[in-house]
């Protein structure tokens, strides 16, 4: 089944415009118009992993087709890794297709084995219900949705009312087991002796490959996209629009998006970066995308951002000749924060981390500064007022009295940007030192940091 259009963009997207660059024999300026050519821009970027056909890149350039994208509502937000497959939409939308963002108010109720090595905790129906109508909010503010660009539909409109008995015989006697077994999400689960796969998440690809004749037949959809782990999915889609239609219809996979380790960005782990501000402050998406890698942060640029090619060439020279200077980490952490939540959250961002550690934190608005210190772990300020040894101790920024008073005395402690006299470890710390009346800043060193909370 996973041969049908198996070809892989061998080049990873950190080659990608290397390769492309080399084998045009131009100058850097000429790639400015390979914008104009959607499937050009999507290979340049390091987005086409695997395709179907390859006359879909020509298809993409000449025709108008109706693409689809699928998430489950299995969280109350969509997070980093969802956000590629955002971005997709919208560069098939502004290519001139129109696009559909599926949320999977059905599919949802089992689950997607791939790439998870144990069974998901299946939700009620009252909790896909919430978590449909927040995610809903974060795909409308990446697609049009006024029905001739854009849709914004949920596959619970046709799985909760399908019948079981047609379902199977409609769609089930179309694939083999041994179709179904070869699929790598399910063979990963297959040599887990401790969990194994249930029938439930068995028939998830037969669910995905039913909303793609579903969409083809309401909305003549012809193109499902997807991140490469979806790829079988999605392959399944193909053939059984194919085998009940006679029609052919296309698939395209993007890299995931991987750390420098490797392994994925996902809601599974505990390092999950949300869409919702509420649940990942836009400081802190800020400040996570400033810190990435040297050899990631050109993957993220190309990948999140709508920087012209040339602009990205430059951004990569100016990241090996220069990498203390993070130029390219800046554009992509103001970039993204700002297509996430806005220009103004995105300032600030900028703003706070540059004053952060500094006295001049006393001058950021109470909303730039709240943000910022969201994840940090926080101690309540008594009405005695502490002194800045027991504050360290209290915020698990020291051992003990001893440590604390130790490394005051070595100079490495800091209230509200301003070092504390190294020997001063019984400073008092009081409401007059909150800032905004509400925070006093703690800080240990170049990278640890708490906060005592008035009240």
């Amino acid at each position: 089944m996973d041969s049908v259009g198996s070809e892989a963009n061998t080049t990873g997207p950190s080659e990608t415009l290397t390769l492309l660059l080399r084998a045009s024999g131009r100058r850097r300026g000429t790639l400015a118009g390979m914008s104009a050519s959607l499937a050009l821009d999507l290979r340049a970027r390091g987005l086409v992993h695997q395709i179907t056909d390859p006359a879909l890149e020509g298809l993409l350039d000449t025709t108008s087709l109706t693409a689809y994208i699928g998430f489950d509502p299995t969280a109350d937000s969509l997070h980093l890794g969802n956000l590629l497959m955002l971005c997709n939409l919208r560069r098939l939308q502004e290519g001139g297709h129109r696009v559909i963002a599926l949320a999977g108010g059905g599919t949802g109720m089992i689950g997607d084995p791939g790439g998870r090595t144990e069974e998901r905790s299946l939700l009620s129906r009252e909790e896909l219900e919430h978590n449909l109508g927040c995610i809903r909010g974060q795909l409308e503010r990446f697609v049009t949705v006024d029905g001739d660009r854009g849709l914004l539909l949920d596959n619970g409109d046709w799985l909760w009312s399908t019948n079981l008995l047609e379902f199977l015989r409609d769609v089930g006697k179309h694939f083999t087991v041994n179709q179904m077994v070869a699929k790598d999400s399910v063979q990963t689960r297959f040599t887990s002796r401790e969990q194994g796969i249930s029938y439930t998440e068995f028939s998830y690809m037969l669910l995905q490959a039913f909303d793609f004749q579903q969409l083809f037949d309401r909305h003549g959809c012809t193109l499902q996209a997807g991140g490469s782990d979806q790829w079988g999915n999605i392959t399944m889609g193909v053939e059984l629009v194919r085998k009940r239609r006679g029609a052919q219809v296309f698939g395209l996979t993007s890299p995931l998006v991987t750390k420098a380790d490797g392994t994925k960005y996902g809601k599974s782990v505990g390092d999950a970066l949300w869409l919702d501000a509420d649940r990942t402050s836009p400081y802190d998406l800020w400040q996570f995308l400033f810190n990435s890698e040297d050899s990631k942060v050109m993957d993220y640029v190309r990948m999140f951002t709508w920087r012209g090619l040339d602009e990205i060439a430059t951004l990569a020279e100016q990241t090996l000749s220069a990498p203390h200077n993070r130029v390219a980490q800046r554009v992509l952490a103001n970039d993204v924060v700002a297509m996430v939540h806005g220009a103004a959250p995105a300032a600030d961002s900028e703003r706070a981390a540059a004053v952060l550690f500094t006295p001049d934190v006393a001058g950021l608005d109470e909303r730039s500064l709240a943000q910022a210190v969201a994840s940090a772990p926080t101690a309540l300020l008594p009405d005695g007022g502490l002194t800045v040894a027991d504050a360290m101790v209290a915020l698990g920024l020291a051992e003990s009295g001893r440590d604390a008073r130790r490394q005051v005395g070595q100079g490495a402690v800091r209230v509200n940007g301003s070092a504390v006299d190294k020997g001063d470890p019984d400073r008092l710390l009081t409401t007059a030192d909150a800032l905004h009346g509400r925070y006093v800043l703690v800080r240990k060193g170049k990278r640890d940091q708490g906060v005592l909370r008035v009240g």
